[in-house]
């Protein structure tokens, strides 16, 4: 009997799994229990474990089950559990943090089918870039090709040789301005009229002309002391014209607004405006066209007044590229401290031509109302049947001038301007203009009109051909002499420079 029982003892040693659990022991597991409690709690809420401790525990061998007993079990703190899912599971921390869960099916990435916002805005932001750039490049190709075409553009040629244009003027002369040159296609001097017009010059020592003129169709000139500053007289009146048409097409002035007449305005001299009361009013286009037409000082005073004041108005000349030409008191200036050149004026006029200060209606506009100037003893006397000129003349005691653009019936167009410094009111000077106009008449009249290549900026390689020139008939009772260049003038200037005279008071006509 003691032997039996000592191998059931023994074999209920070996197999501890398959044997029932005595009162005792689960009294114990009992006591492992309770002293754990705070563990439980903390353990998170999917854990294994499945059994609910009570008070008291079943002493019954079903309450005591072998499965149930063991996964109630609570486990040391030193021993970690074996997890049962396939992945990795991180081991439980004393301390209570807690775990989250993730869940890739609906956190994981977007499905094909769904895009943002941003990305479907992509396409249209692509197309703005690219459009923005071809506007970019488009600019850019348009700078550069309208930069090559004015470079290229024959009616912006500098001057061939601006050294060769002065080298008739002497030191005391300015340089002529390069801005305004520009505006103006100079091939080569025409020499047999340039001697032709120093030949008149000899003839009358007493008089000091500059002269330059320009064939607008092959682009020869003549210069003889074209650069010399003269007293500008009533010519500082077309700029002052084109200054006028160039607020009109700004939209600063209107040519029915009415201009009033005030006192510090009115000046005497030429015009019939001073005869007015102040006060009285005039249409813009009306004392534009009397400052022109009559030559009105008073009118001329109301418009300088209207842009602005003398000071304005230089700005304005110097933005044209004009030095020389210069207002410093109102009109009539008899004195001569208005100034420009001959250089200038016919600059002036090649750009108003051009449509470069002024639109094509307001140049219209412009040249008609020069083409009604009534005094016509200068440049149109020397004109032949059928010509026009719309001009601008200008007097003083101390000087004569006139400048203008001439239409020949053959179709060509020649820019000319001559003023004369003289003794007080010598009438000679009167007939040294018309006989220059004359000699220039008849040298385009005897050279057969041309198809010229503007866009070449080399002269022909035979120059400009051109018949001798003999001096002119005698018109109006004045006799042109031909005379030679003196050896040694005794009172004359030489023929290669312009010295610049002093203005004496007595040549000043007593007002």
């Amino acid at each position: 009997m003691s032997e039996s029982s000592d191998k059931l003892n023994a074999f209920s040693r070996r197999q501890p799994a398959n044997r029932r659990q005595r009162p005792r022991q689960v009294q114990k597991v009992e006591q492992k229990k309770v002293k754990v409690p705070s563990q439980r709690q903390q353990m998170p809420t999917g854990g294994t474990i499945l059994t609910r401790l009570n008070s008291g525990v079943s002493s019954s061998p079903m309450a005591a089950g072998v499965s149930r007993t063991r996964t109630g079990l609570v486990m040391p703190t030193a021993v970690k559990p074996i997890p049962r899912g396939q992945g990795k599971v991180p081991a439980m921390k004393p301390n209570g943090a807690k775990l989250k869960t993730v869940r890739m099916e609906r956190y994981g990435l977007p499905k094909p089918g769904r895009r943002s916002r941003k990305t479907r805005l992509k396409p249209l932001a692509r197309t703005l870039l690219y459009t923005l750039r071809l506007l970019i490049v488009g600019i850019g190709i348009g700078a550069i090709v309208g930069t090559a075409l004015s470079v290229l553009d024959p009616a912006n040629r500098i001057t061939p040789d601006a050294s060769k244009a002065s080298s008739n003027v002497g030191q005391t002369q300015p340089t002529p301005n390069t801005q305004a040159g520009s505006n103006l296609y100079l091939t080569q001097e025409i020499t047999p009229l340039k001697t032709a017009v120093q030949n008149l010059a000899a003839g009358n020592p007493n008089l000091m002309p500059g002269v330059f003129l320009v064939d607008l169709d092959a682009g020869a000139y003549v210069d003889v002391n074209g650069a010399a500053s003269f007293p500008a007289a009533s010519t500082i009146k077309v700029p002052i014209l084109v200054a006028f048409f160039q607020d009109l097409d700004a939209g600063k002035i209107r040519l029915d607004e009415m201009l009033p007449m005030q006192q510090e305005a009115i000046a005497g001299g030429s015009g019939s405006m001073q005869f007015k009361p102040a006060g009285t009013q005039y249409s813009a286009l009306e004392v534009a066209t009397k400052m022109i037409t009559i030559s009105d000082n008073t009118a001329t005073n109301m418009l300088i007044a209207r842009l602005g004041g003398i000071e304005a108005l230089n700005q304005r000349f110097r933005s044209w590229g004009l030095t020389n030409t210069q207002l410093r008191n109102p009109l009539p200036d008899l004195p001569g401290t208005n100034t420009t050149s001959p250089r200038e004026l016919v600059h002036l006029m090649a750009m108003v031509n051009q449509g470069s200060l002024v639109s094509m209606r307001s140049r219209d506009r412009l040249l008609d109302i020069m083409r009604q100037t009534q005094r016509d003893q200068l440049l149109p006397s020397g004109l032949g049947t059928g010509a026009s000129i719309a001009h601008k003349t200008g007097d003083i005691g101390t000087m004569l001038a006139d400048t203008g653009l001439v239409d020949m019936p053959t179709g060509k167009r020649y820019l000319i301007t001559v003023m004369v410094q003289r003794p007080n009111n010598d009438p000679r000077a009167e007939k040294l203009i018309s006989a220059i106009s004359r000699t220039a008449y008849q040298q385009f009249s005897q050279n057969a009109v041309t198809p010229h290549n503007t866009g070449s900026t080399i002269p022909p390689a035979s120059g400009y051909q051109s018949p001798g020139v003999t001096p002119p008939m005698p018109m109006n009772g004045y006799q042109s002499p031909v005379v030679a260049p003196p050896q040694n003038p005794g009172n004359t200037m030489p023929m290669n420079g312009y010295q610049s005279p002093v203005i004496n008071p007595q040549y000043y006509p007593p007002r």
